[in-house]
This record gives structure tokens, sequence and C-alpha cells, in this order.
């Protein structure tokens, strides 16, 4: 089975369908990833679905150590082969299923160290378990890991076996042995995909790319008049820039006023999203909220030169005022859009990339970026895509009959259906609820 979207760097992630399943969701948080997912029934498969994989991609990411080795075994290639570890945070889910299958009292274990199953019963206090492991060869077949825990079933020495193996567990369960799969945590999956950005030739080329970002304080004109002398706008101007300035220091990037509202800062890609976790959040607009009550709008350019990231920038900010203000978006060197992102409480909100093809499509159904901008950002806040016309108006800043028209054109192009009628608190007509399902397209 293969999946396949986007169009940043390449990477071929292999594995059983469950773990596909789960890396599709963790690998949204990595925009700079194109993925193409192959998913295998029995580990041995493994080598030639990566042999396939290598004319396309950049990187390939195995989900155990043994299709690993595997692979690296069979094939010859100079592009980064990775493998998500078993570590003990996934252990803690393990142990639980066991201890509420037939209680913890020794168990068989392979294709994980015996020092993180040891740390991991020691953080929970079940030092007295007995843990048998395999370690006859760096590379058994499931055959030999079956024999291996039936042994220790049959002679009394576990209760239960602990498996990296999806084919193993499979067979295992079939003889009526308790067993769980083990698989690796969230954060195991984090730090592996990491990993595998930082080796590619593609992330490596763009770390010392050239990014530009605008930054424009929101209603700053109000909140000068709201002063009581012109000494403190020019002292609420110069904590604005001090604090800015302290930001733009931990970029190692250059910070220079526009004037009025605005101000403009040049750094490296690289540096950027280490310190954006990813492009995952940019403190600096929490940090100025809670400081001085102050929301930013900022627009990121990335481009081949200086001039092309600036303009990007622009455009990035243009959507970011016409959201409404306090989000950021990012405008990529293909023109593609990472956002918005609210900015005022950044770790609930996850950067998601916009599809060139889908943007294009919804603008010539008259979805402009304002109307397209505004209604993103509410699905950021609300997580709604459901709407009746009369709260789609009040998002879009329109008229009702201006969104009625709207909504025909986008239910042409098919960009928006009908999910079901409400009841209006009159005895008129129910009203139609209209859902945007483009929206779940743009923000995967």
């Amino acid at each position: 089975m293969q999946h396949s979207v986007g169009n940043g760097i390449k990477i071929g992630i292999i594995g059983p369908q469950e773990m596909i399943e789960l890396i599709a969701v963790t690998i949204k948080s990595f925009p700079s990833f194109s993925p193409i997912m192959r998913a295998y029934t029995h580990e041995r498969e493994a080598p030639q679905l990566a042999q396939e994989l290598l004319e396309s991609v950049e990187t390939i990411l195995l989900t155990g150590i043994i299709p690993y080795k595997l692979v690296i075994q069979q094939l010859k290639t100079n592009i980064p082969i990775h493998y998500i570890p078993l570590t003990g945070s996934g252990l803690y889910r393990s142990l639980f299923q066991l201890e509420r299958l037939v209680g913890l009292t020794s168990i068989s274990v392979d294709t994980i160290t015996n020092k993180a199953v040891e740390r991991t019963l020691k953080e929970l206090d079940q030092v007295g378990i007995i843990a048998i492991y395999y370690n006859d060869s760096d590379n058994p077949t499931d055959e030999e890991l079956v024999k291996f825990h039936v042994q220790q079933y049959e002679i009394g020495a576990c209760t239960a076996v602990l498996t990296g193996l999806k084919s193993v567990s499979e067979q295992l369960s079939k003889l009526n042995i308790p067993n769980t799969w083990l698989i690796p945590s969230e954060q195991d999956m984090i730090v592996s995909l990491e990993r595998a950005l930082l080796s590619t030739e593609t992330r490596r080329s763009k770390e010392s790319q050239i990014v530009v970002g605008i930054i424009n304080v929101d209603e700053f004109g109000r909140m000068a008049e709201q002063r009581t002398s012109e000494h403190d706008v020019q002292r609420l101007k110069l904590d604005i820039h001090r604090m800015l300035l302290g930001y733009v220091e931990s970029l190692d990037g250059y910070l220079t006023a526009l004037g009025g509202d605005e101000y403009l800062f040049m750094t490296t890609r690289g540096i950027f999203e280490r310190e954006t976790r990813g492009y995952k959040s940019i403190p600096i607009a929490s940090d100025m909220y809670k400081t001085y009550g102050i929301s930013l709008s900022i627009g990121i350019g990335f481009g081949r030169s200086a001039n092309e990231a600036g303009t990007h920038a622009r455009a990035a900010l243009r959507n970011a005022k016409d959201g409404g203000g306090n989000i950021c978006f990012i405008v990529r060197e293909d023109r593609s859009v990472i956002g918005p992102l609210q900015m005022s409480n950044p770790n609930e909100y996850d950067l998601t990339l916009i599809d060139v093809e889908l943007l294009h499509k919804a603008e010539q159904a008259g979805l402009n970026s304002k109307y397209l901008s505004r209604l993103i950002a509410y699905m950021s806040r609300k997580g709604r895509t459901d709407f009746i016309a009369n709260e789609l108006a009040s998002v879009l800043g329109v008229t009702i009959r201006t969104t009625h028209r709207l909504l025909i054109r986008w239910m042409d192009a098919g960009l928006v259906e009908i999910a079901g009628e409400e009841k209006g608190r009159s005895r008129g007509r129910p009203n139609q609820i209209y859902r945007l399902s483009f929206l779940e397209q743009l923000i995967r």
C-alpha cells in the first residue's frame, strides 16, 4: 500500500499498516516532508519496498530495527536510511497492557535492550519482575523468535511475551500465548523524523537559505491614541523594539524598523527552523501579548534569493492581516503556504501545509485570500468546518446575500456540501448546514 502527498522533501516510510497510520499523523507536524508510505505484511518485504523507493526519495525511515537490518544488508545505496528505535517511553503502555492481561511476574522480550526494559521496570517500581531476553542472533527470523518465546512460556520461565515484531505477535496469539506488540511512542517517531530530516541533502542545502520576516503590530494606532502623552507612545515603541531585538538576537538575525508599526528581520532557514521547533510556534508573539497585551501579525518568506524571500514575506503578512491578525503565515519558495498559527497561544495550534493546486481551485471559485485566511484562522481557533449561513457571513465579514452567492459558487466547484439542517428558533424553515470540506484538505 502506498501513500504520497505534497511537494516537500521526499521521505520513504516503511512499516506495517498500523505503524504507517500512526506515523501519518505524527509527520503532519513536519511540513518540510512529503512522505511516500509503503506498508508490508511481513518484515522480509522491507528490502524490496525500499528498493522501489530509492529513485524517488532522499531518505528512508523504517519502523523497526529488524526490517532496518534487512534493508542495510541487502541494499547498497548512499541514501540515508534510519529506523525508529524502541525506547523506554513506548514500554509503559505495553507493560500496562500485559499487567491487565495476565499480571506482571515474568516476561520474555525481543528487539529491545536489557537496559531500556530494566530502567522502565525500575521507574514503575516493578524491579521484582523477571525479564528474559533473546540474544542469540542480531538478525533473527520470525521462526527463531517464536520458538524462543514458546520455549520460555512452556517451561514456565515467563507468563507473557513482549515483542517488537507484529508478525511474531500474531503467531504467538494463534498459539494462545499472552503477548503485546511493542510499538514506538510518538516521541520516538518525532526524534527519528527529525534525524531523518537533518540527513537529507535538501535540508542541508537549505540550512543557509535566507529567511525574511515582516512583523506588524496589530492596531498600534489605537493603542497610541490611548497613551496620555507622546512620551508614552515613544516608550511603547522602545519597549516593542527592545523585545523584538531580543527575539531576533536569539535567531542570530538582523532587525530593522520599517517605520510606524512594522519591523523586518532576516535570519537563516536552519536557525529559524530550530528556534520555531519545525515551524510550530514563534514565542515572541506570546511573550509580547503577555507583557504588553499586544498582538502581532507575522509574515515569513522563504525564497531562492533575498528579493524573493522578501516578496513572499509581504504576501504572508497580507494573509495574516486578512485573517484578522494575531496569526502567522509562511510562504515558501514554491508559493505554498504554511499556516495559520494563532500567536497568543502557539502551543495549541499546529502549522499545516496548504496545497498549491487546491488553493488555485479555491481562488477560481471566488474564494480569495481574504476569505480563505479568515476561514482557516477561524477553523484553527474553533476546529469547525460546519456553518449555517449567518455564522459564515459573520466569519467572512459580508452580508447574508453575499454569503449565499458565494456558497452557490463554492458548491458548484465541489468545495462545499450540505451536511444537514438545523432547526431555527422560529417556526420557519430550518437552516441548512454547509460543510466546508475543502478546509479539511487544506488543514490536514
